[in-house]
């Protein structure tokens, strides 16, 4: 693994602790946000993995549905658990009027942590082919 792939890992790690501290604290828009991110750090380093690179957000978000959850790499709940988290992070960050439940956040930031520990499982051989 390289080392930009292992830097993007560890920024996702970093993610989901912050997204913790934050929801303790009483943020769960802003935890679901970090949550979002978590996931999208891990979703990076998969990419980047592979040598695909992309712009947006959404970009990543379609790739990882079209070459690792089509090809059957990757459950398809993991690709509904970005695209879920997505939709959250946009209420978030940008204050949709949606309210984030902490039990959302709370879901949300366990559904990150199982994502970065495919993909990391993934990246380690653990499936890699």
């Amino acid at each position: 693994m390289t080392e930009p792939v292992l830097e993007l890992l560890n920024k996702s790690e970093r993610s989901i602790d912050a997204a913790k501290l934050l929801l303790n604290d009483g943020y769960p828009d802003f935890a679901a946000s970090r949550a979002y991110y978590a996931m999208f750090y891990a979703l990076q380093a998969l990419m980047l993995d592979r040598n695909l690179s992309y712009s947006k957000h959404s970009g990543i978000i379609g790739a990882f549905g079209k070459v690792f959850v089509k090809t059957g790499i990757f459950d398809s709940r993991f690709h509904r658990f970005v695209l879920s988290a997505f939709d959250l992070r946009n209420a978030g960050d940008y204050g949709s009027g949606q309210v984030i439940s902490e039990k959302t956040a709370a879901r949300t930031i366990a559904e990150a942590f199982e994502l970065l520990g495919e993909i990391k499982r993934y990246l380690t051989g653990g499936g890699n082919e």
